[in-house]
């Protein structure tokens, strides 16, 4: 990508291949072509720290592509939610399945197919990069850690195309146009309004075309009208097929809803204890 500004030329088709391509499930050894997300059950799940419970008793029903939205006020344990669900923090009561993959049991496998959009403290810009080489790099990343040995075997210049084509379907279906920012993709993260900062976090998600999209904080520090942008945002993502896990503290009326604030409550006084000393062990889940 360098320091031109990607093309502006074919964004819509871009937007339409995404939609087709999201993510495909195997079945009976054959691949179902047609695009969905990752359907999220959860029964009774509950996340404990070393000095009590973040959240307890929570309960998820979600059909693929899905847009889900996790209520409630701050220290409520709503991040870690959002981490359990995405196995990225282990559960230590009840029982909960994403994508027909148990957890805790297959926690390693749940990573895989999700993807975290600005969770603060495990998934944020680099303040100090610009959107050039964040999409660079995690573009890179994905080509390391999820790409197939048989793609190696193929020519870079084709390899380079497909990355091209992930980078300019990630952003259009994030809303995201660098070519439109004050330095075009060579625009440092720091300049960035919210609004713009959070558009991008998405498109890095999104590059690994996952079954499962996360994004915490979604309405903080938001006007009414931006926070509708975003939730129109994350509808069209769950419209073409992926999965959507937002925390909010108001969630819009056509999300799947999941409170937390009740299950805090019941969980005791020391949740936001609890919280605190739960998101510090995600790392070691």
């Amino acid at each position: 990508m360098g320091g031109r500004a990607p093309l502006d030329g074919g964004r819509a088709r871009c937007a339409i291949l995404f939609a087709l391509t999201g993510q495909y499930k195997i079945v009976g050894g054959g691949v179902d072509s047609t695009p969905h997300g990752a359907a999220i059950t959860a029964r009774a799940l509950g996340v404990k720290g070393p000095r009590g419970w973040a959240f307890r008793d929570v309960d998820v029903a979600a059909p693929p592509g899905s847009l889900i939205a996790v209520q409630g006020p701050s220290g409520s344990g709503r991040t870690c939610l959002l981490l359990a669900l995405t196995g990225r923090m282990r559960a230590a009561a009840g029982r909960a399945e994403v994508a027909g993959l148990p957890l805790p049991r297959k926690m390693a496998a749940v990573r895989r197919v999700s993807a975290l959009a600005h969770v603060p403290g495990v998934a944020e810009l680099d303040a100090s990069l610009t959107v050039a080489e964040h999409l660079r790099e995690r573009a890179l990343l994905e080509r390391r850690f999820n790409g197939s040995p048989r793609a190696l075997l193929r020519p870079r210049a084709e390899r380079a195309a497909e990355r091209r084509s992930r980078v300019e379907s990630a952003l259009a279906a994030a809303g995201l146009d660098p070519g439109a920012l004050p330095g075009g993709e060579d625009t440092a993260v720091r300049r960035l309004d919210r609004l713009q900062a959070l558009r991008l976090s998405v498109a890095l998600a999104l590059i690994g075309e996952p079954r499962l999209v996360a994004v915490d904080d979604t309405d903080l520090k938001l006007s009414p009208a931006e926070r509708e942008q975003v939730w129109e945002l994350l509808r069209s993502l769950a419209r073409a097929g992926t999965t959507v896990l937002a925390v909010c503290s108001e969630a819009p009326r056509d999300a799947v809803v999941v409170t937390t604030a009740r299950a805090a409550r019941d969980a005791g006084a020391d949740t936001t204890k609890g919280a605190a000393d739960a998101f510090a062990e995600a790392g070691r889940a």
